[in-house]
């Protein structure tokens, strides 16, 4: 009979711990960290220990994310209320700089638009409309994309890492660049919630202002 067998059959039959009390206090193992031989008894409540310790770290850990979430929802919040305040176009863009440089931390804030009534910004070629159309969520990541890094003048060369979210009403009509010099600030696995949010927030204020497309 195989280990697993005998781990088997013990599943399958737990009155064997019953009818053979006797041979389960009997029976020693070795110490799971070295030394002396223990009941099962004793190595069931190491086990257990060892359990509750990790329960104990996977609890910090969802307590750290939640407070971490909180502080990025209240940012959130914040930018979202001084997005419905700006009476134009040009104060609602100046609204995004600021917030995301200040609030976010973020040290490369660009916003670029492709609709008639945006007057704001330098216009977007047609690379990087076709690049903000085909996105599907916002792209993290350590390259430039389409030819945006043009967007960051002569901080490009120093840049690693950058994310990209659309600004969408029925189509899409702008594109928020965001860069840092940090490799690991924009990553291609990160979560992208709350730049998803930020780019309806924006979007939804902008649309306010625009002249239809």
């Amino acid at each position: 009979m195989k280990p697993d067998d005998v781990a088997a059959y013990l599943k399958e039959h737990p009155e064997f711990f019953e009818s053979y009390a006797e041979v389960v206090a009997d029976v020693m193992i070795p110490h799971p960290h070295g030394g002396r031989a223990i009941s099962i008894s004793e190595r069931q409540i190491l086990t257990l220990r060892e359990r509750a310790k990790q329960l104990e770290v996977k609890l910090g850990e969802m307590i750290q994310f939640g407070e971490e979430n909180d502080v990025i929802s209240e940012k959130v919040h914040r930018l979202g209320l001084a997005l419905i305040a700006a009476r134009d176009v040009a104060a609602l863009s100046h609204v995004v700089d600021f917030n995301l440089r200040e609030d976010f931390a973020v040290p490369h804030v660009v916003l670029r638009l492709w609709n008639e009534g945006a007057k704001i910004e330098a216009p977007a070629s047609e690379a990087t409309r076709t690049f903000a159309a085909g996105l599907l969520h916002p792209h993290c990541g350590p390259l430039a994309m389409a030819d945006t890094a043009a967007f960051f003048g002569e901080a490009a060369v120093l840049l690693k890492s950058y994310a990209y979210i659309p600004l969408r009403g029925k189509d899409t009509f702008g594109l928020l660049a965001l860069a840092s010099e940090d490799a690991q600030r924009f990553y291609p696995e990160m979560g992208t919630l709350y730049l998803t949010r930020i780019g309806e927030i924006i979007a939804a204020c902008l649309l306010r202002h625009l002249e239809p497309v």
